[in-house]
C-alpha cells in the first residue's frame, strides 16, 4: 500500500467503497462514530501504540474543516523549509503518499510499522477527538495545529463529502443530515465538543489554534504565523509561493493527478458562508442555539466569530 502512487491510493479507496461497501456506514468504537469504509477496528486499537516524534508537524481538525488545504500548506512549508532537490523532494514525497494523504487513524493496522520508517520531519493529520489522539505526541511535546471553521459551514461541506463519499445513505436528506450533525449522530461527533475539549491548551506553548476563516482572509499572513509556530525557515517569496500554490482554485484544477477521483468530492466550492444557501432559519436557529449553550462563553468559542460567520 505504502509503494503505489498518490492517485492509485485514492483510487483504489474509491474503489473499495463502491465495491464493498460496509454494512454500517459507521463503525462505533470507545464511544466514538466513525467512518467504517476507511476506519478499522483493528487500527483504531493501536493508535495508542504509536511513536511520536518531537519535531513532527500534527495537524488536527474534524472532518470538513479544512484539513486537506492546510495540510497542504505544511507539505509545501516542510518541503520550502527543507531546501531539498528536485529528486530528494519527489524521493520523500513517494515514500510518504499514504501519511499525507490519509489521516493517522484510517487504513490497516500496519500503517504504524510503515510510518516509523518514514524520515523526519513528518507531517501527521488527523480528525481524532482531543482525548483519542496518540498520547505520544503529547508525551514527546511535538507540535500540534488545531483547526477550526464555522460549524454551520462544516455542516453543509460535510452533507455533501458523505453522500460523495457515501458514508451515509443515497436517500438521506439534508434535513436528516442536519438533525445528526447537531446531535453529535454523525462520524467523530459533536463537532461543538471537539472545540471544547481544547479549550484548556489555551496557553500550551506547543499547540498553535486557526480557523478557516482567518486562513481565507490573510493566507499569507496565516502561513506567517504557522511558519514561525513549527520553525520552518522559509522566506517571504516562498510564502507567495505556497499561497498561490495551495489556493483552493489552484488545488481543484489539480485534484485529478493529486487525488484521482476522491477529489471531485474533496474540493466542492471552499467558501465562506455557503450555509445560508442550504440553512432553513429554523435549523440555523437551532445551530444558534447549541452555540449559546455550549460555546459563546469559552475562548474559543469566540475565536470562531460566530457572530460574523453564521449570523444572517
Amino acid at each position: 500500500m505504502a509503494k503505489k502512487g498518490v492517485v492509485e491510493l485514492m483510487d483504489a479507496a474509491v474503489r473499495e467503497m463502491e465495491e464493498t461497501p460496509p454494512a454500517e456506514p459507521l463503525l462505533l468504537h470507545d464511544g466514538v462514530l466513525y467512518p467504517a469504509v476507511v476506519c478499522r477496528t483493528e487500527t483504531l486499537n493501536l493508535l495508542d501504540t504509536f511513536k511520536a516524534r518531537s519535531d513532527d508537524v500534527v495537524l488536527v481538525g474534524y472532518p470538513k474543516t479544512g484539513t486537506n488545504w492546510v495540510g497542504q500548506i505544511l507539505i509545501e512549508l516542510e518541503d520550502a523549509s527543507g531546501k531539498y532537490d528536485e529528486e530528494e523532494r519527489k524521493r520523500r514525497q513517494q515514500n510518504e503518499q499514504e501519511l499525507r494523504l490519509f489521516p493517522v487513524e484510517f487504513g490497516d493496522p500496519e500503517k504504524f510499522e510503515r510510518m516509523e520508517k518514514l524520515p523526519s520531519r513528518r507531517i501527521l493529520k488527523t480528525h481524532l477527538k482531543l482525548q483519542k489522539i496518540p498520547k505520544s505526541i503529547f508525551e514527546k511535546k511535538a507540535k500540534i495545529l488545531v483547526l477550526f471553521r464555522n460549524p454551520k459551514d462544516v455542516a453543509v461541506s460535510y452533507f455533501h463529502f458523505a453522500k460523495g463519499m457515501k458514508l451515509i445513505p443515497s436517500e438521506e436528506t439534508w434535513d436528516k443530515f442536519v438533525a445528526d450533525f447537531i446531535s453529535g449522530k454523525v462520524s467523530y461527533g459533536l463537532y461543538l465538543d471537539h472545540i471544547i475539549e481544547w479549550n484548556k491548551y489555551l496557553d500550551d506553548k506547543n499547540v498553535m489554534f486557526i480557523t478557516y476563516e482567518e486562513l481565507q482572509e490573510n493566507t499569507a499572513l496565516g502561513l506567517k504565523r504557522i511558519a514561525e509556530f513549527f520553525d520552518f525557515s522559509v522566506t517571504e517569496q516562498d510564502i507567495q509561493s505556497i499561497v498561490e500554490k495551495s489556493s483552493f482554485k489552484a488545488m481543484k484544477e489539480k485534484f485529478s493527478q493529486t487525488h484521482g477521483e476522491m477529489g471531485k468530492t474533496l474540493f466542492r466550492k471552499g467558501i465562506v458562508g455557503d450555509w445560508k444557501n442550504v440553512f432553513t432559519e429554523a435549523q440555523s436557529k437551532e445551530m444558534d442555539k447549541k452555540y449559546e449553550e455550549d460555546m459563546a462563553k469559552i475562548e474559543l468559542g469566540r475565536m470562531l466569530k460566530y457572530e460574523v460567520y453564521c449570523k444572517n
